[in-house]
């Protein structure tokens, strides 16, 4: 135990740590941070607890992981079946990515509604954006890398995304996709992007961000009726703090290590229980019959491009992102004195209730995904169809072999992509029926070249059979 103490003491003095620990762990912090209200400032250190499991969990499947179109998928189940402990680290990166885009979301939005982006810490602002920015990329790029039939699709419709921004739209897909097309050059792009460059920007992110706080200062509680006044806030800040006789090592700092082995075994937890995230269906870009759908936290966008009105693609794809990208980064600029305190300035929590509200509501929207094709439907059976034989049973056969009942519900069953067609005979005339499927309208396809004469009239046979008492 001596020779420990004496060689960290010799290190300690060698390396010039009294200085750094100093400035980083003996700095006053406000008297609040030392109470209960100490917990509402734990949720930066949340972020970059779950940051750095990332950062651990990454560089151990990164020495099994083969990123190469021809081995990642095998490379995945590899370690999911063969490696000791593989599947629970990929469960464990996996929930870890979740913990750190609800942890960087929500201190986001804890320092919007206290004001705290306010002077001096305008830039502390500027580079939270910037890091909650870089979280998604990182989320982002990761699902590509399970090289399945979710993953790969998901990067072609993001790409098709990305085209509608006008002037470079081509060219950012291009760059997307490292190419015209996915494929090897495009899974060592996002690669190279979710291990190395990404991860390289947050660390850099994360340094300034966190001189910035030591620098200016955690900022206090706001008080209603106190507003920022750059004349003499950093003076008044300053002999509050000092006054106040608290350190951030012990006095504060032993919240954020509560909380942050909280987070590890809280992931760990849902690694255990749930296991990892996929790999799914192997990839088959010529499979047309696919349902791609982003992981859970951006199933608000995938939900919010299903159902924008016709029409308004430009405006939900790019400008209403950018235009909101846009807003934060000036916000500090726009306000940066005056009232802290949310009850002096409504429209803050006004905008937060929204915001939250919009997430959650196109989330849970995204998550059932009713507009989505039902590829896992079943043919109806002969109990639901009421025969067994004859142009009644054939047509439901076809009506499922066509691909029909993937986005039509028939009896209760199929997608519902498309409108029940279980009274269409009732609403429509025969005639209509067959020039609709023949040249397709909306979103159909034309069934003109996939579909003769006696198949339809099979069908109109089975979608009259609807109609009759059961």
């Amino acid at each position: 135990m001596q020779i420990l103490k004496r060689v960290g003491g010799w290190l300690w003095e060698r390396l010039g740590l009294q200085r750094p620990w100093d400035f980083a762990g003996r700095h006053p912090v406000q008297p609040e941070q030392a109470t209960r209200k100490g917990w509402m400032y734990v949720f930066g250190a949340a972020t970059m607890t779950a940051f750095l499991l990332q950062v651990v969990t990454g560089v151990a499947l990164a020495t099994k992981y083969v990123p190469s179109p021809a081995s990642a998928y095998e490379s995945l189940i590899f370690i999911n079946q063969e490696v000791w402990l593989g599947w629970f680290v990929r469960g464990m990166h996996y929930f870890g990515a979740s913990a750190m885009v609800v942890f960087i979301s929500v201190h986001v939005a804890r320092v919007f509604l206290t004001g705290s982006y306010k002077y001096p810490r305008e830039m502390n602002w500027i580079f939270g954006v910037m890091l909650l920015v870089l979280t998604m990329l990182m989320a982002a790029t990761g699902q590509l890398l399970r090289w399945d039939q979710n993953g790969i699709w998901t990067v072609v419709v993001g790409s098709q995304l990305l085209g509608h921004v006008p002037l470079i739209g081509p060219r950012l897909t291009e760059f997307v996709l490292a190419g015209d097309a996915v494929g090897g050059a495009t899974l060592s792009r996002f690669f190279a992007f979710h291990i190395l460059i990404l991860p390289a920007l947050i660390f850099l992110t994360v340094g300034v961000h966190l001189y910035l706080v030591l620098h200016h200062g955690v900022s206090e509680p706001p008080e209603a009726g106190k507003p920022v006044d750059p004349e003499t806030y950093k003076e008044w800040y300053d002999e509050r703090a000092e006054r106040g006789g608290y350190r951030y090592w012990p006095d504060a700092a032993w919240r954020e290590v509560v909380t942050a082995l909280a987070i590890i075994v809280g992931v760990m937890l849902l690694a255990y229980i749930f296991g990892p995230k996929g790999p799914d269906a192997p990839p088959d870009p010529t499979m047309i019959a696919a349902d791609p759908r982003p992981d859970w936290y951006f199933r608000w966008y995938y939900a919010l491009l299903a159902v924008k009105p016709q029409g308004w693609e430009p405006f939900f794809m790019v400008y209403l992102p950018l235009g909101a990208l846009i807003a934060m980064f000036l916000l500090p600029f726009v306000a940066p004195k005056g009232e802290r305190h949310p009850k002096r300035r409504p429209w803050a929590i006004l905008i937060v209730v929204v915001v939250v509200t919009a997430l959650g509501v196109l989330t849970e929207l995204g998550m059932r995904a009713p507009w989505a094709m039902e590829f896992e439907t079943v043919p109806l059976s002969p109990e639901v169809v009421g025969v067994a034989e004859g142009p009644v049973w054939t047509g439901a056969q076809l009506f499922h072999e066509r691909g029909c009942q993937f986005c039509h519900v028939a009896a209760g069953q199929g997608g519902q992509y498309g409108p029940d067609l279980t009274d269409v005979t009732r609403r429509l005339p025969p005639e209509m029926i067959v020039t609709r499927t023949i040249n397709g309208i909306g979103q159909m396809p034309a069934y003109r070249d996939m579909i003769t004469r006696d198949e339809m009239d099979a069908i109109l046979a089975f979608l009259r059979s609807l109609e009759a008492p059961r």
